[in-house]
């Protein structure tokens, strides 16, 4: 089969119209301990607001289809499919946009960010099954590759993260210049700017908690102003790399940073991922975190005003959180368009 950039395909933004919004009911004891009932009522609790805006399917064990139809709001569906986590962005395909509005999806190898859990061959098995439920065409890529560790601006510059593509625990032996290679043919990539290490806490080291595209040329960054935060080498590092870069248009970036909430940390003493950057652009909506934080309000404010037009819904995600990830890495969005055969 050819690779998607062959075929004119190249990785969608998330603003483009969606089809529908996928998520996966938490069912990891592991990752969530005793809150485990607390993360499905956080989930239930953004599958109800993005509802609001568009079509939400849960994908759901066999055995838990009944617990989501009772936990979730109504307009919230289920699809009974096998799975081991959470954090669907992740382990799921990553949907492809063609100029004719055609649409595919790829699937890369997993192993469970580097082989954090031992049990994941459930999740690996995800995208060929939920691309062939929706009748999709499906790209096999030869890379372990989670798809919170990109962005796009939708025309051709893609955001990557250094620390977990290039990591050997997931990628033995892979360089920066095959990973660049692989990445232009597999999301029809054109600039690949490299990112480095995730905040505290992420499970994936994601770009989601780092940085995302408010629309070509514009990027929104996570900062602080706390000189002694273990989180500032990490988020200086990456408004630095953004300040150096230019995109596929030979355009520096406008970059708008936003304020972290306050450190907190789970019973175990590992810190929270607690990042404002990590949300959802839904169909004429905009699905933003609060952790309960003073500075919840300025993040509205900064974020609402970035995209105008849109209703900005705040979400508290600090449950969310407490598994390794943000909203933006529950949720994936399908693309609206015709599915490639």
């Amino acid at each position: 089969m050819t690779r998607p950039a062959d075929d004119g395909f190249r990785l969608a933004p998330d603003w483009a119209p969606h089809a529908r919004c996928w998520m996966a009911w938490p069912v990891r004891a592991e990752s969530w301990g005793e809150r485990l009932g607390e993360a499905r009522d956080g989930y239930s609790e953004l599958a109800a607001a993005i509802a609001r805006f568009e079509p939400v399917t849960i994908i759901a064990k066999p055995t838990k289809v009944a617990e989501v139809s009772l936990k979730t709001a109504q307009g919230v569906a289920s699809f009974p499919l096998p799975h081991d986590d959470s954090w669907l962005r992740d382990n799921g395909p990553s949907f492809l946009l063609n100029e004719a509005g055609h649409v595919a999806g790829v699937q890369w190898r997993w192993n469970a960010w580097g082989g954090r859990y031992a049990e994941h061959e459930a999740d690996s098995q995800v995208p060929e099954k939920l691309l062939a439920h929706l009748e999709m065409r499906r790209y096999l890529a030869p890379l372990v590759l989670e798809g919170g560790e990109v962005a796009t601006d939708g025309e051709g510059t893609l955001l990557a993260s250094e620390a977990a593509i290039l990591d050997p625990k997931r990628n033995p032996g892979l360089d920066k210049r095959t990973a660049d290679e692989l990445l232009t043919r597999f999301l029809g990539a054109e600039k690949i700017i490299w990112i480095g290490a995730g905040i505290a806490g992420d499970i994936g080291s994601r770009i989601d908690s780092l940085a995302c595209f408010v629309r070509p040329g514009v990027v929104l960054a996570l900062a602080t102003g706390d000189g002694a935060d273990s989180n500032r080498p990490v988020l200086e590092d990456c408004v630095a790399r953004l300040k150096a870069a230019t995109d596929a248009r030979a355009r520096s970036f406008e970059i708008v940073t936003v304020e972290q909430p306050r450190a907190r940390h789970a019973e175990d003493g590992t810190r929270l991922p607690l990042s404002y950057t990590s949300f959802h652009i839904a169909n004429g909506g905009l699905i933003v975190p609060a952790f309960e934080d003073p500075a919840d309000k300025r993040a509205f404010e900064t974020i609402n005003k970035l995209f105008p037009g849109r209703d900005t819904v705040q979400v508290v995600a600090t449950e969310i959180a407490y598994g390794g990830g943000g909203i933006h890495a529950a949720v994936l969005p399908q693309p609206t368009g015709l599915a490639a055969s």
